[in-house]
């Protein structure tokens, strides 16, 4: 059963340096140690059954409407959340350094090592998707290494806390288990996630409530429980195409997300509450990346009219290019690779250095490629910039819930994308 363990807060006059009077002062708290989860789902209540069925359905449909857009857009997602934690760390990396440095590999140190742990966060996840291997702690262990490399790997040996208004437990808005009991509730919810069966909506939601109140690492809890959401979800097979940004929509609503998971961890647990509101969650985000994929399509449409146009006002016979010209794979493939050079597309289609250089000054030439120069003025390499301004609004989004970011603005993070370029795809 879970239980609340009472444990004692005293400091030495080393480990307290720099610690208020407050904090310094010995008491009491309670760690909260929860139930072992085993490899069964628990009953549950028509309304939170319904609920999880109708996310699941919503979830199916969503990912089956996105297909091919779906590598595109988890590299979009997963950029977007690395854009946000840069900022909230003082990095101010934009989408488009941060597209400069992952292809020519040179840039600010900042966006060279978020694409570092962008790129090697997407190999954990996929490693942790292998339906045929069961999951270890060791593997718990090595995505949060992954996603928090500052850090040595392995679980937590301190007991640490959540929130609050001071740097001690007994003023922390939540405790977790003891260090002594991390190891063992990792291994049960390892178990879990391998093993059990069910509606994979309900699963997910339990895997990620366990984990957040377990809270075995020193720092990147909240990134490494999101990752295992994904992990869930496509080991059960309900997602195939797409990262589906399900817990940036508790981010834009902080007290629905901590209410759920004081109702998780209710005496007794509230568990049905919990699954409604994470059921709710996700089909806002299953929306939220439909709707994505929707103004990458748009975008594209958009575009190719807008090279047509050129082309018909210089006289070029014909405007529309041909099917199979360079310059039209080019442009299909920009939400892809939204940073080229002459090398890359001579390399990706198999073009001559002279027809890849053709093909880039022409959609240059039409607006809807950007010359970006060094600080001598030589060229080196183009930017489709509406589309990188997609990442822009996925990041404005995510961060305040996946809603439209018009009415209601983040407090940090890059500028919004010029008009021009995006609004009428975004609504605003």
């Amino acid at each position: 059963m879970a239980e609340y363990i009472e444990r004692l807060w005293s400091l030495d006059d080393e480990s307290g340096f720099g610690l208020s009077r407050r904090d310094r002062q010995p008491g009491r708290y309670r760690a909260y140690v929860p139930d072992e989860l085993g490899t069964r789902l628990p009953d549950l209540g028509g309304a939170a059954r319904t609920a999880a069925e109708d996310a699941l359905v919503v979830l199916g449909r969503a990912d089956e409407r996105i297909g091919e857009h779906g590598g595109f857009l988890n590299h979009l997602l997963i950029r977007s959340e690395s854009i946000s934690s840069s900022w909230i760390e003082g990095n101010r990396v934009t989408p488009k350094k941060l597209a400069i440095a992952e292809v020519l590999q040179q840039g600010p140190r900042v966006a060279l090592d978020v694409i570092g742990n962008v790129r090697a966060t997407e190999a954990a996840i996929h490693e942790l998707t292998d339906r045929s291997q069961p999951i270890s702690v060791r593997d718990i262990e090595t995505l949060q290494h992954v996603i928090e490399p500052r850090l040595s790997i392995g679980v937590r040996t301190e007991q640490n806390w959540v929130g609050g208004t001071g740097s001690s437990p007994l003023r922390a808005d939540f405790v977790p288990a003891p260090e002594t009991e991390v190891e063992r509730l990792l291994g049960d919810l390892a178990g879990f996630m391998s093993e059990t069966g069910g509606n994979p909506v309900v699963r997910a939601a339990i895997a990620h409530a366990q984990f957040e109140t377990i809270h075995p690492f020193v720092d990147g809890n909240g990134r490494t429980g999101r990752a295992l959401i994904h992990t869930v979800l496509a080991r059960a097979d309900a997602l195939r195409n797409v990262l589906i940004p399900i817990s940036t929509v508790f981010a834009g609503d902080t007290d629905a997300y901590i209410a759920g998971l004081s109702a998780y961890r209710a005496t007794p647990p509230r568990l049905d509450d919990w699954v409604i509101g994470f059921a709710s969650a996700v089909e806002r985000a299953a929306g939220n990346a439909v709707a994505l994929a929707d103004r990458v399509e748009a975008l594209d449409a958009r575009l190719l009219e807008q090279l047509v146009a050129h082309r018909t006002a210089r006289g070029v016979n014909p405007a529309r290019p041909r099917s199979d010209a360079l310059m039209l794979r080019v442009l299909s493939n920009l939400a892809h690779e939204p940073v080229l050079t002459g090398d890359r597309v001579s390399e990706r289609w198999g073009a001559s250095p002279s027809a890849a250089h053709r093909a880039l000054v022409a959609l240059a030439d039409a607006g809807i490629l950007a010359r970006v120069k060094d600080q001598k003025g030589r060229l080196f390499c183009y930017t489709a910039d509406a589309h990188l301004g997609l990442v822009a609004l996925a990041e404005r989004s995510n961060r305040i819930g996946g809603h439209e970011t018009g009415a209601r603005k983040p407090r940090l993070g890059p500028d919004a994308p010029a008009l021009d370029h995006v609004g009428r795809l975004h609504g605003e």
